[in-house]
């Protein structure tokens, strides 16, 4: 059973035209920018199982300003006591599963050996309550089978 699914990039990858991506996109497993305007951090939102020691976790992006932007890529190979408080962020990763999940606020959260990790604003949207409160395996199942194809988002 997986327990994590992934966006290889950012929704607004797909805003930039195709023949034009080549130029405008600088993008690795961890970060992409586009044009000189956009900037976005890869991060995991975990969400508790209950019941089970383990959590879920979805790879999703974030937008963060080019300060923070630049401040994360600075600190990324950093000690955990030098990476800085949480980054403000927006989510850019669209879920099937919930309504919009486009701009919901994140704050990011740098760790050693690990993405980081995005904490959504303690609002009423599903995915934020069950960041804080957790799913069922009969979730974590209906999450699988909605991403079955290659667990990646998008």
């Amino acid at each position: 059973m997986p327990l994590d699914v992934g966006a290889t990039y950012p929704d607004s990858y797909f805003t930039v035209p195709e023949a034009d991506r080549a130029s405008r996109v600088r993008h690795t497993k961890s970060f992409c920018a586009i044009d000189p305007d956009w900037y976005f951090v890869r991060g995991c939102i975990e969400v508790p199982v209950i019941g089970h020691d383990g959590t879920f976790a979805w790879g999703v992006w974030v937008s963060v300003s080019e300060k923070s932007w630049n401040a994360i890529h600075d600190a990324w190979d950093e000690p955990p006591h030098a990476k800085g408080a949480p980054y403000f962020g927006w989510l850019n990763t669209a879920l099937k599963l919930y309504p919009d999940t486009i701009s919901l606020k994140t704050k990011v959260h740098l760790r050693s050996d690990l993405a980081p990790c995005i904490e959504l604003e303690p609002t009423d949207h599903p995915l934020a309550r069950e960041q804080r409160e957790g799913i069922t395996i009969d979730r974590v199942l209906e999450i699988a089978n909605a991403y079955s194809q290659h667990g990646v988002v998008g």
